[in-house]
C-alpha cells in the first residue's frame, strides 16, 4: 500500500521540531517521502488520507508498563499507599493471575494504548505463580494480533520474604528456572531487525525482589543474546534503605557491582539519585523511564529527567501499571511530565522544560532507550508509526499553537494510528476491534481476581 499523509496542520518530531509541509508518503511500512509545503509526492500514490485539520506525531512509545495490572485498578486493599505497603497488598492478589487474565489484561491495554497514540511498547511481567509459567508467550500472541509495536521483558523475582525479600514466597523463581526461561523466550519470540514488532528484554524485577546472583547471570544472558536488560531502580527512599542495609551499598552501586551499568540496561523512574550517580549513568549510556503519574500516585519523588538527559542518559517515558498510574494513555503521560518536570525545577532552578521536552522523551527518547533508531521520528526511511490528533474539541478551542495545545490542553485520545503502515485507529476507533467485549471479559476477570481475598 501506498498512501500521503497531506498537508497536516503541524508535524512534530525531535529531529526537525514542529514545522509545515505537505505530508508524509508511507510505502509499505516505512516513510518513502517528506513532501514539501504546497507540493505532491514524486511518484503516484493508491490513497491520500487529508491530514489538514490534524496535528502528525511519530508513534509515540512506552517505555514502562505493567500489563496485568490493568486488572487491579483503584482496588480498595492498596489505596492511598506508598510502593513497600502498595505491593505488599496486592502481590497476593496478583498471585492468583490466569492465562486467560493475562490475555485480557495484555489486550486491554495494547488497545488502551493505541487509541492513545502510543505504537510502541514495553511491557514488564515478572509474576510466575505455578500454572503461569507461559506468560510471556501469552502476551506474544495477544500483541501480535493487536498489532502494536513490543518490547516483553522476561521479569523475574527469586528473593521472597524468607530470604530477606519484600514478594511473598509463592510468586518467587529460582534462578535456575528464570534463566532457562529467559533464554526459551529470545529464541521464540525475538526478533533483531530495526522494524521488528516483538521483540524480548530480561527484566529481574528489583533490587529488593532478586537475588545478586540473578541480576549477574541475567546481564550474562542478555549480553550473549544481544538483547537488552531492565529493573526498577531508585524509584523510593525505602529502597534506598533497603539496598544499604541488606547489600552495604546504594542501589546504583549494588546494580553498578551486578554487570548493569551498560548501555543494554534501561531502569524504570530513576528518581534517587545524585549528582554523581547522575554523571555514571550519562557515562554507561544507561536509559532511564520516567513514570511521572505513577510516581505522583505512589509519593515516590519527582525524577530528574533534564539532568539525567544533559548528562548523556537516554530519557524515555513510562505510563507504569495500571495498578500504581490506574491508566495507559501515552499522550496524557506527556502533559504529566511536563507539568511534573515543571514543578520539579521551581525546586532545582534551569529553565522551564517546554512540551518540546515531553514529545521527544515520548518519541526519540524512547527510541533511543530500546535502541530502536527507525523508531520515533518522521524522516525518509523511518517505520510507518504515526499518530494523528484532531483539534476539533472544547477543550482545543481558542488556542493558537497547536503543536503546544496538544499537550497544554490535554489531548487524550487520537484520531488515527498507523503502526508498521498499517492502519491501527481510525477516527478515533479501533480498527476491527469488538472494544466492548473485551471491556465485558476483562472486568470480570478482574472481579474474579479480586474475589479471591
Amino acid at each position: 500500500m501506498s498512501i500521503w499523509i497531506k498537508n497536516p496542520l503541524v508535524s512534530y518530531d525531535a529531529i526537525r521540531g514542529a514545522h509545515r509541509n505537505g505530508g508524509l508518503v508511507i510505502r509499505g511500512n516505512r516513510i518513502n517521502e517528506t513532501v514539501p509545503l504546497n507540493g505532491s509526492p514524486s511518484e503516484p500514490v493508491e490513497h491520500v488520507f487529508d491530514a489538514s485539520r490534524r496535528v502528525l506525531l511519530p508513534g509515540l512509545i512506552n517505555t514502562h508498563h505493567h500489563f496485568y495490572q490493568t486488572l487491579t485498578r483503584a482496588l480498595r486493599a492498596a489505596l492511598d499507599k506508598p510502593l513497600f505497603p502498595w505491593l505488599q497488598a496486592l502481590y497476593p492478589v496478583w498471585a492468583g493471575l490466569t492465562e486467560e487474565m493475562v490475555d485480557a489484561a495484555t489486550r486491554l491495554a495494547g488497545y488502551e494504548l493505541l487509541l492513545s497514540g502510543c505504537t510502541t511498547t514495553t511491557d514488564h511481567h515478572y509474576l510466575f505463580p505455578s500454572g503461569l509459567e507461559r506468560a510471556i508467550d501469552v502476551q506474544a500472541e495477544a500483541i501480535g494480533s493487536i498489532g502494536l509495536r513490543a518490547v516483553l521483558t522476561r521479569g523475574s523475582m527469586s528473593l521472597g520474604e524468607s530470604d530477606g525479600g519484600l514478594p511473598p514466597d509463592t510468586v518467587v523463581q529460582s534462578n535456575d528456572a528464570i534463566l532457562a526461561d529467559s533464554e526459551r523466550l529470545i529464541e521464540r519470540w525475538h526478533n533483531a531487525a530495526d522494524d521488528a514488532l516483538c521483540q524480548v528484554a530480561l527484566a529481574p524485577c528489583s533490587p529488593f525482589s532478586v537475588t545478586p546472583e540473578l541480576l549477574r547471570d541475567s546481564a550474562a544472558v542478555a549480553a550473549k543474546a544481544d538483547v537488552l536488560l531492565h529493573t526498577h531502580l531508585a524509584e523510593t527512599a525505602d529502597e534506598e534503605a533497603f539496598c544499604i542495609e541488606q547489600f552495604g551499598c546504594r542501589p546504583l552501586d549494588h546494580l553498578a557491582a551486578c554487570g548493569w551499568l551498560t548501555d543494554r540496561s534501561w531502569f524504570a523512574h530513576g528518581i534517587h539519585f545524585t549528582g554523581e550517580e547522575i554523571e555514571r549513568l550519562g557515562a554507561s549510556g544507561c536509559g532511564i523511564s520516567h513514570c511521572p503519574s505513577s510516581n505522583m500516585v505512589l509519593a515516590s519523588g519527582i525524577c530528574p529527567a533534564p539532568a539525567l538527559e544533559q548528562a548523556g542518559v537516554a530519557v524515555g517515558l513510562g505510563v507504569d501499571g495500571s495498578a500504581s498510574n490506574d491508566g495507559s494513555n501515552l499522550i496524557q503521560e506527556v502533559r504529566q511530565a511536563l507539568l511534573i518536570q515543571r514543578l520539579g525545577q521551581s525546586e532545582r532552578g534551569g529553565d522551564l522544560v517546554s512540551h518540546l521536552d515531553a514529545l521527544r522523551w515520548a518519541t526519540q527518547g524512547g527510541a533511543r532507550l530500546l535502541h530502536r533508531p527507525a523508531l520515533g521520528h518522521l524522516s525518509d526511511g523511518a517505520c510507518a508509526d504515526l499518530a494523528l490528533f484532531d483539534l476539533d474539541e472544547p477543550r482545543f478551542s481558542g488556542s493558537d499553537d497547536p503543536l503546544a495545545a496538544l499537550v497544554l490542553c490535554g489531548a487524550h485520545r487520537a484520531d488515527a494510528v498507523m503502526v508498521d503502515g498499517q492502519w491501527r485507529v481510525q477516527n478515533g476507533a479501533l480498527t476491527g476491534v469488538d472494544l466492548a467485549s473485551l471491556q465485558a471479559r476483562h472486568s470480570a476477570l478482574a472481579q474474579a481476581l479480586w474475589s479471591q481475598h
